[in-house]
């Protein structure tokens, strides 16, 4: 039964809204049948599919309409307004749809059209019989859940180091940390998911060998696995703090799972915290031990936090953020010890602390792929297709280091959505559809009850440019950033729809790099 308490905006299209409401290109919130429903039109084509993201539920309504596809304002997550499809992450999961009926000059939103028939799974020729993934993070499962949407019917083989099936890794630092989103929110797929798909999914399965030339891996435990394609997608793992008492139980980082519950294990009696490192990790785990009311010093050898990546406006921005927040920070210094009571740092300041996280910056896990003979520079190389220098050997996520067309750069980029799409694209290609890599590197961070999000990538600049306010008490701008007058990257702040229109441009701008045909 429907909830007929339950509130909804807009209109009820199942009753029908005329024509003439929705201009071409447009969309509309509204509701039928006791669902939200967004209703599109393209043309004097109307689409109706679910309101809001599968990822995390953001309103479409107030996304960006490019040609038959909806994007999503928060984390530009990609949907078919045709079938409902999830066409890009971070969401991997459908639309509903609904049927939609023209007469008498208005539209009205019908049935719920029943979810597409999977398509049959088959091995074509050509197509590999057996397919071994390395890594069950963001690009690894994506791999997996693409193989069996594009009906191959070999065998998948995920192997991961982690005890945890594939989970919300971003959210770690967030909102689970802070307390606010529970733990089972973290599974990006039950274990039953990956039984009724046909993957097999091996838990806390370390890989010792590559053998390229006889398309063999085998694990620690002895074990081995035959592949015809191999994906690696092994990550990259925290740097350590190497100083007297980085040892100690109450010193943690922060990358897996487990790592985050020992971590929210320590903070339930932890009264102040030092935590090293003024990166995205360490300001958003700032972020969120301050929602649990406890004391935070910052410490970062930088002299204006995230300077390196956003500039010093936006860098200074966050400082004052924090500081508003009551953290404080001692930067241009290291830790130089460590122990039961507090850390020791490099000018001579203790700061006491029973609980010290560990967030110094992250290393690609590349000795896989070097025992393997891959060719690298700074990470895997991969062609535009992310195929390494052995054919049938692919790469992607934090590992992979691609021909990036915006920029002109090889590059390889550490973020969790980039990594997913890598996953897909690296899919398709080992099913031989030759998809060139070209998507835009898109990131997004949360601390607080500020979020900013970036699209683009830009190692150096030499101009920056702010348009709006970049106030603590006032939050509404983009932020431009160039080199020799070309466009690399955007940052913005509660400016969701430009930051979609920053992408789309981006895109259009590697689509003008295509080769002539």
């Amino acid at each position: 039964m429907n909830d007929t308490s339950k509130k909804f905006s807009g209109p009820d299209l199942g009753q029908g809204v005329a024509l003439s409401a929705i201009a071409d290109g447009g969309m509309l919130l509204g509701h039928a049948h006791g669902e939200p429903v967004l209703l599109a039109r393209r043309g004097a084509q109307f689409f109706a599919v679910g309101a809001f993201c599968t990822h995390y539920g953001g309103p479409l309504a107030d996304g960006l309409m490019v040609g038959d596809t909806v994007r999503c304002p928060w984390h530009h997550a990609c949907f078919s307004l045709h079938s409902g499809a999830a066409l890009r992450a971070p969401a991997l999961k459908p639309l509903a749809c609904w049927q939609v009926e023209q007469r008498d000059g208005s539209v009205y939103v019908a049935e719920k059209r029943a979810q597409p028939t999977p398509q049959p799974l088959s091995i074509a020729p050509g197509m590999p019989a057996s397919i071994v993934i390395l890594g069950g993070g963001a690009a690894g499962n994506a791999a997996a859940e693409m193989l069996r949407r594009e009906g191959y019917g070999g065998r998948i083989t995920m192997l991961s180091a982690d005890a945890a099936p594939p989970y919300d890794r971003p959210n770690l630092s967030k909102s689970y940390l802070a307390g606010t989103t529970p733990a089972e929110y973290n599974p990006l797929r039950s274990l039953k998911f990956y039984a009724e798909h046909g993957i097999d999914l091996r838990l806390d399965a370390r890989v010792s060998a590559i053998d390229a030339a006889a398309r063999r891996v085998t694990l620690e435990d002895g074990s081995s696995h035959a592949f015809d394609a191999l994906l690696l997608a092994t990550g990259a793992e925290p740097v350590r703090l190497d100083i007297p008492g980085s040892t100690l139980t109450h010193v943690h980082y922060l990358r897996t799972l487990a790592d985050s519950d020992a971590l929210l294990a320590r903070a339930q009696t932890a009264r102040r915290a030092v935590v090293l490192g003024a990166s995205f990790i360490g300001l958003e785990v700032a972020a969120s031990l301050r929602a649990r009311n406890i004391a935070v010093d910052v410490v970062g050898p930088e002299a204006c936090p995230m300077e390196k990546t956003l500039g010093t406006e936006v860098g200074n921005f966050i400082r004052r953020l924090h500081e508003a927040h009551g953290v404080r920070f001692h930067l241009g210094t290291a830790a130089v010890a460590i122990d039961q009571h507090g850390v020791t740092l490099r000018n001579g300041e203790n700061l006491a602390a029973d609980l010290v996280v560990v967030g110094i910056g992250v290393r690609p896990a590349l000795a896989l792929a070097q025992q393997a003979g891959l060719a690298i520079d700074r990470g895997v190389t991969v062609d535009a297709y992310l195929e390494t220098s052995v054919p049938g050997i692919f790469a992607a996520g934090d590992i992979a280091r691609w021909p990036d067309r915006l920029s002109g750069e090889s590059i390889r980029v550490e973020h969790w959505v980039l990594a997913e799409r890598q996953g897909q694209t690296a899919a398709r290609n080992m099913l031989g559809q030759r998809e060139r890599f070209d998507a835009v590197p898109f990131f997004w961070t949360e601390q607080y009850d500020f979020s900013l999000a970036y699209v683009g990538h830009a190692t150096t600049w030499d101009s920056v440019e702010i348009d709006g306010r970049l106030e603590v008490d006032s939050r509404d701008c983009i932020i431009s950033y160039r080199r020799a007058g070309q466009k690399l990257a955007v940052a913005t702040i509660y400016r969701d729809q430009e930051s979609l229109r920053a992408e789309v441009e981006f895109e259009r701008m590697i689509g003008a790099k295509l080769p002539a045909r």
